[in-house]
This record gives C-alpha cells, structure tokens and sequence, in this order.
C-alpha cells in the first residue's frame, strides 16, 4: 500500500500538531484514506475492519457529523486528549487510559529463533484471526483488519496462536496493533517474536513504528520498553455509540 497525498479536506488547525497526536484521523486522511468513512470533522473505519474513528477536534458539530457515517450505528472507538461527556444523544460503553509508545532504539533487537516459522497471514486467515482477537481482545478488531497492512502470525499443530499487524498507517509511521497470543501458549516469546518481526519490515521501509496499550497494562508495556519503545504520550479512549441505535 503507498503512501497518499494528504487529504485536502483536513484542515489547517488539524496540521497544527504532530500528526501522532491525533493518529486516526490522520490515517484516514493520508494512508488509509480508501478506507474512511467521512464527514466534514469526523471520520471511521467501517466497522468491519476496526471500530476506530476520529475528529479533526472534538465538538458539537463533530459529534453529529460522526452519526451521520454509516457505521455509526455500531460503537466507535476514539482516542481523546481528555474525558469527554458526549453530547446528549451517546452512550459510553467502555473507557480507559491508552499509552502511546514509539519505536526508538537503532535497529530491532534479535530474537533466538522458535521452531514455529512466522508466516505472513492472507484473507483466508482471516477468521481464525478475528477468533483470536475476539479470544483475546487487543483491541477493535474486525474480520477485514488485515487490509490495513502486513499480519504476521505464529501457528502450532495447524492451529493460529500468535499473530501481530499493522493497524493506523500515516506517512512516516506504522502502528504495531493486533499483537495477542492464545492463553494457552503464552510466556513462550511468540508475542515478541511477532512484535521483532514487525519493526523489522516497517524499519526496513524506511519508517517509524509505534502502538498503543492499555495503560494498566504493564506487562505489554515492559516488553515494548525492553524492544526499543518509549512512551509518547497518553490517550483518553471512549466506545461511545448513538442511542438510537
């Protein structure tokens, strides 16, 4: 997948800061622009690959114009800068804190290699992918995720175990997403492995990985910390969707 040109439609005050600030919509704005459902201040993934969605900034007219798109029936995810009270009209199904984290060290580390192979992962995985999400919710996940760039994965006896992939895409970086194990196989190094395997390829193209976690989620985050990653910044992630739906 190339990069785009910038869409025209994104407005100056949405240039103003670093385009890792608001990162979903700068993806459907620039790589991932094919993909977006649009409104004048508001964007989504259609539900069927991700549930992200995202504002040039939030307000009144950015919430109506996120009803508007056609998945808005289903829950949208969006990351924020602060809490946000949705307008009347919303509910809140989930909230929390994600951190985003970006790639900083030289080169990937090496990994011992496992006996298992890591192979790339086609659109005929994509149900035993979205099982394994739904298995172990990384995050929004739908069954035409891996459009949105390279999945790696990890099988034992046939059967997918591990797998990690390239989510938001904005020119000069690629996020790391998707990046679960079968609880039954964890504590083996597949997720790292996975995640090694990944910097490798988005390294290679000449751009700069990052991700997002759950900020309660330490174990992730002293992993990414001991591959090269750093904390950016944080997020308020909200599900919200309209109740009339």
């Amino acid at each position: 997948m190339g990069v785009t040109q910038p869409d025209p439609h994104v407005r100056a005050g949405a240039r103003a800061h670093h385009p890792l600030d608001n990162p979903i919509w700068h993806s459907l704005a620039s790589v991932h622009t094919q993909f977006a459902e649009r409104a004048a201040l508001a964007r989504r993934f259609p539900s069927d690959v991700t549930a992200l969605g995202g504002f040039v900034t939030p307000s009144a007219q950015a919430w109506r114009d996120l009803a508007s798109l056609p998945s808005a029936a289903k829950f949208t995810v969006l990351f924020l800068d602060a809490p946000v009270d949705p307008p009347a009209g919303w509910a809140i199904l989930e909230t929390g804190v994600a951190v985003q984290m970006i790639y900083e060290a030289v080169q990937p580390p090496s990994v011992s290699p496992g006996s298992e192979p890591i192979v790339n992962l086609t659109a005929g995985d994509a149900p035993e992918m979205l099982a394994l999400a739904q298995l172990t919710r990384p995050g929004p996940f739908g069954i035409r995720a891996r459009e949105l760039g390279t999945f790696l994965g990890i099988r034992r006896e046939g059967k997918l175990v591990a797998m990690a992939g390239e989510r938001l895409r904005l020119p000069g970086f690629t996020e790391i997403s998707a990046v679960c194990t079968d609880p039954q196989h964890t504590s083996h190094g597949l997720g790292a492995a996975l995640v090694i395997a990944s910097l490798e390829r988005i390294c290679g193209r000449g751009e700069v990985p990052f991700l997002h976690v759950r900020e309660a989620n330490t174990r992730a985050i002293a992993l990414y910390q001991r591959l090269g990653f750093v904390r950016r910044r944080a997020f308020q992630f909200v599900a919200v969707r309209p109740l009339a739906a």
